[in-house]
């Protein structure tokens, strides 16, 4: 089939390269000319692993290309994707659709032959049936229909989840635009991926409520840690006593700062306010939010109490800036809330990140990136380890201890015993034990 992807950032360049890997014909279209102009050299927007020898090999196949003219890009496709963004608006909370309806306009405008409209953007409940009305109102003889397919990819993650989902939920309205889905989606489907065909606002939904019942699982279980520490008991037994019955399952149980990246933030607040919209307001997701947001700035002040009180004139050394591993993703990670509320005590911030420096330095000041963990902690009178990257997973907890101004460590996502590190000799604070 032909397809074309508009928007190539994360979720369109890895969905148009797993396509393309699916033997599919794949154009992915951006407006930004120099990132067409890198992914045409073969450099990536963004770090996924995998995602460089996947786009590398289907560009080669002839399968992928890339362009910043959309006209060109959707020539002849069957399925056209929408996969811009839609951050949250500022002011109000909502997400920002502009991008979703700029496209729709100019996809409508270009369209020449029948096409299923695939909304694969995360967008409040509703929003198929305005692209459908734009669309007919900038071109009244288009042939197409408006389909939701939201996407579940995690970062770090995302193409084992495109090729080994979970399942693939798809929201339309009609008979021939299933039809094209279904053959879009046929290789996974023999593979027997459940193609889960539902109305578009049910897919719509889906997408949001999702991403809020695993946003509250983490805030449920911070919150749990929270207890833990002041009860005397484990966070991680209780995880693993709660997560072994099949009515709550292990994953989304593990303690942390908060959760960040593209998606929970942004998307557990449009759904917050999609729901006051329709007079149903979600108060569990409402608090998970507020919950959320209070939870980062916290975690600065178990780093000040760790210190002495006091981090003002002291060097702080971060270790993990990402919201999570494997990804320079850096949107709402809790390194930004506890480095600038460190930064307001009046800390020295040094830090490393296996990937996320580039990212890190557009949204942090005053930062000294450091070359290697090592280099991060030299002189430090405190250190911070914040995104659980697997290089942070071994250190060496003797050169940690040499290397460090006083030997104070705070572990914000339980990487290390702290028996151990009561062994040798470590000030170790932990999260929830």
């Amino acid at each position: 089939m032909r397809v074309a992807m508009i928007g190539s950032g994360y979720v369109g360049l890895v969905s148009g390269a797993c396509f393309a890997d699916f033997g599919h014909h794949v154009v992915c279209v951006d407006k930004d000319p120099g990132k067409i102009d890198r992914l045409h050299q073969g450099v990536m927007p963004i770090y996924e692993p995998g995602l460089e020898q996947l786009v590398a090999s289907n560009v080669k196949a002839g399968r992928l290309s890339f362009t910043t003219d959309l006209a060109e890009g959707i020539a002849g496709a069957e399925a056209i994707f929408i996969a811009v963004g839609t951050p949250s608006r500022r002011g109000d909370g909502h997400a920002d659709l502009s991008y979703v309806h700029a496209a729709a306009r100019e996809i409508a405008a270009n369209l020449t032959n029948y096409a299923v409209i695939v909304t694969k953007s995360t967008v409040p409940v509703g929003t198929g049936d305005e692209v459908e009305r734009i669309m007919a109102e900038a071109n009244p003889h288009a042939e197409f229909a408006v389909v939701s397919n939201p996407e579940f990819l995690r970062e770090g993650a995302a193409i084992g989840d495109f090729k080994r989902p979970d399942r693939i939920v798809v929201g339309c309205e009609n008979d021939r635009a299933r039809a094209v889905m279904a053959e879009l989606y046929r290789p996974l489907f023999l593979n027997q991926s459940p193609l889960l065909f539902v109305g578009r606002r049910t897919a719509e939904l889906t997408k949001y409520a999702a991403n809020a019942f695993l946003a509250t699982k983490i805030t449920f279980i911070n919150e749990m840690a929270d207890l833990c520490e002041a009860a005397g008991a484990n966070v991680q037994d209780v995880a693993r006593g709660i997560g072994l019955d099949n009515r709550i399952g292990s994953k989304f149980l593990h303690a942390g700062p908060g959760y960040g990246g593209s998606c929970f933030p942004k998307d557990t607040l449009a759904l917050v306010k999609t729901a006051q919209d329709f007079g149903t307001p979600v108060r569990i997701v409402e608090t998970v939010a507020a919950v959320n947001g209070q939870r980062k700035r916290a975690m600065a002040k178990k780093v000040v109490t760790a210190a002495g009180g006091d981090v003002r004139g002291k060097r702080v050394a971060v270790l993990g800036l990402t919201f999570k591993p494997n990804t320079d993703d850096m949107r709402d990670s809790p390194a930004i809330d506890i480095i600038q509320a460190l930064q307001d005590g009046g800390a020295e911030i040094r830090a490393y990140d296996p990937e996320g420096h580039e990212q890190a330095a557009m949204v942090l000041t005053n930062v000294h990136y450091a070359t290697d963990p090592y280099d991060a902690l030299e002189g430090a009178d405190v250190a911070v380890l914040v995104t659980e990257w697997d290089a942070f997973r071994a250190l060496d907890m003797d050169r940690v201890k040499a290397l460090l101004k006083s030997p104070v460590m705070v572990d914000l996502r339980n990487v290390y015993d702290p028996a151990e590190m009561a062994r040798r000799g470590i000030a170790y604070t932990s999260i929830g034990r």
